[in-house]
Order: C-alpha cells, then structure tokens, then sequence
C-alpha cells in the first residue's frame, strides 16, 4: 500500500507550507467513502442540502464522458486523512464553446490555508494541458459552479479571476394546496408512460433542451445513467402526446434518501420540456399541474424545481405563476483559457 501511495504522490507547485500536507491522485473505489466524508464535512458550511452515498458515488463515477478519474483528480491529504478533493472533465457545447470545468471540495477545518486554491491551479493546469491538445473551433474557458452559500469557493474563484457569467435558481413550492387548474391545450392528452416508451421520451426531453443555454449533447451513457439512478421513476412522469407524438412533459421524481436526511416529503418538479410545435400554448402549465397533483397524490407536502434566471422561454415566471418560490440562488463561473 505504502509503494502504491508514492505512485500516486501529485506534485502540486503552489502547494502551502501545511504540516503533513500531502496531494496524490485516485486510488479508485476505496476512496469513495473519503470522498463522501469531505461533502458531508461541507454541506453545513456551504449550505448545501445533498444526501451523498458511496453507493451513489460509485454510480456516478461509473458514467463518466471526458475525465479519467486517475488522472483528472486530486486528492489532499494531512497525516494520512483525506480533508479534500477535487476533479476536472471537459466538453465541447452545441453553440461550440469548449468548457472545462473543475470543482475541489475541502473540509471546512483545512479552509484559509491555501489547499484549496492549490488544488484548483493543479486542475486548472490539467485542463489547460487537455485544451491545448483540442482544436480552436470555439472559444475556450474554465468552467466551475458556486451557490449563494458557498461563501469560501466563491471567493476563491473571484479571486483567481473568474466571473460570475449566468445564474440560476432553486426554487420550492411550500405546500400543494390550491394547485391551479390548468387544462391540457386542444387535442393533447396525458398517457402512462410504459416500457416502450421510454426512449422516445427521453430522446423529445433532448430535442427540447437543445434550445437551452449552456446546452450539451445528450449521450448515450446518459441514458444508460438515467436508467440506473435510484430516483428513476416513471410512473410519477406526466408526458403530453399529440397522437403518437410526444408534445412535452415533466419527469417527475422522489429522493426518498434525501427526505430522509432531511425530515421532509419533497418530490421534484423536473426535467420539464415542451417540443417546439407545441410551445406557446399553455402546455408546461398544464404538465406542472398534473405533476403537483401527482406529488400531493403521494403524500408529498412540497416540491422544488431548479430554472435558469435567463431562460428565453419566461420559465421562470412560469414556475412562480404556478406557486413555485426562490429559495437559493447559484451562479455559473467562468474564466478564458489563456
């Protein structure tokens, strides 16, 4: 073990005069569960509301397009403990913008020592390796996400220049009472969705969101990880058929783990989609009602969707027509590729 964890040593030129400090890379599934204990040490501190599992981890890391985990992660160590970590992936958006995008998470206890902020330029310096290798067909930028409650990584990402380029919401509906009616548009009407028709579900549900800002291609290991995550769920989904068409839909699911963790009945309003034929027409009013109801249906008392402040479509002024509250605001940083 000990000649593996010299294999794995990480030089890290920025690294902090911290006593027992120590970066390497992956070791692979044995570093799930420190993995899970440096987000659970963070949630508190960065006003996260996540429930994490190794389980979950392991999933998750099984999908993965565009990163090498053994060599595109970082790891921090202080006398044998991990207290950090970070990762870097990239792809290229359909407006053709090439992003590479990088988090490092750190133990609220190791903060302010500068660990942080030397894990972010090792990652950086993979993805500026990676980019120089990429052809020039688009613009090139590093790409990271910070909440309104992650005080210490925002921070940190200002002050390595990045800029806060777009926003987003979390939005919550305290309750499902009073629940709008909202009729379906003429000649659309709700169906099931059975075995078969999964995939022509998901294939409308990418077709719509192409029109999206920060838009990406869906993949194949996208549906495969879709299928496989533990909220997947569809009888809960409320999908609108013109015929044999799919007009649009909300895929509605459960975390029962996270309202476990958290003492809460939350379903989730998500992944809602109108086709473009069908848009204008009062149809994503209509999907969000039946969606509530459904929810309410399941005991649940509250429900939470997440919207681009931005989003061309008036999505939110939508959600907020249909009970939905602002509750945290996030923000997309990102910072040219020089």
């Amino acid at each position: 073990m000990e000649k593996q964890m010299e294999m794995n040593d990480v030089f890290v030129a920025d690294a902090p005069d911290v006593a027992g400090l120590h970066f390497r890379g992956f070791l692979g599934e044995s570093d799930y569960p420190k993995m899970v204990a440096v987000i659970t040490a963070s949630l508190e501190a960065d006003g996260m509301e996540w429930a994490i599992s190794v389980e979950d981890t392991a999933r998750d890391y099984a999908h993965m397009s565009n990163c090498d985990p053994f060599t595109d992660m970082i790891f921090a160590e202080v006398d044998g403990e991990v207290v950090g970590y970070g990762r870097c992936w990239h792809d290229q958006l359909l407006d053709k913008t090439r992003v590479y995008s990088h988090f490092a998470y750190l133990h609220p206890n190791w903060r302010d020592m500068g660990i942080r902020r030397a894990m972010t330029r090792y990652l950086e310096q993979r993805l500026h390796d990676i980019a120089a290798d990429e052809p020039d067909d688009g613009p090139k930028v590093y790409q990271c996400w910070a909440s309104d409650g992650a005080k210490h990584w925002e921070a940190l990402l200002q002050s390595e220049g990045y800029e806060a380029i777009r926003y987003g919401y979390d939005m919550v509906r305290p309750n499902l009472e009073d629940i709008p009616d909202r009729p379906l548009p003429d000649g659309l009407e709700m169906r099931p969705a059975d075995l078969s028709q999964w995939r022509q579900i998901w294939e409308a549900a990418r077709e719509a969101f192409r029109d999206h800002w920060g838009a990406r291609e869906w993949t194949e290991e996208n549906f495969v990880e879709w299928r496989e995550h533990p909220t997947f769920n569809p009888a809960l989904w409320q999908v609108a058929w013109d015929g044999d068409e799919v007009a649009g839909g909300v895929l509605t699911f459960i975390d029962e783990q996270e309202n476990e963790e958290y003492g809460r009945l939350r379903g989730y309003t998500e992944t809602i989609f109108t086709r473009r034929p069908w848009r204008k027409r009062g149809l994503a009013h209509a999907l969000i009602a039946h969606s509530l109801q459904r929810q309410k249906e399941l005991g649940m008392t509250e429900s939470a969707l997440g919207v681009d402040a931005e989003n061309l479509s008036g999505a939110l002024n939508i959600y907020k027509s249909m009970g939905f509250e602002i509750a945290k605001r996030a923000a997309t940083y990102r910072k040219a590729i020089s």
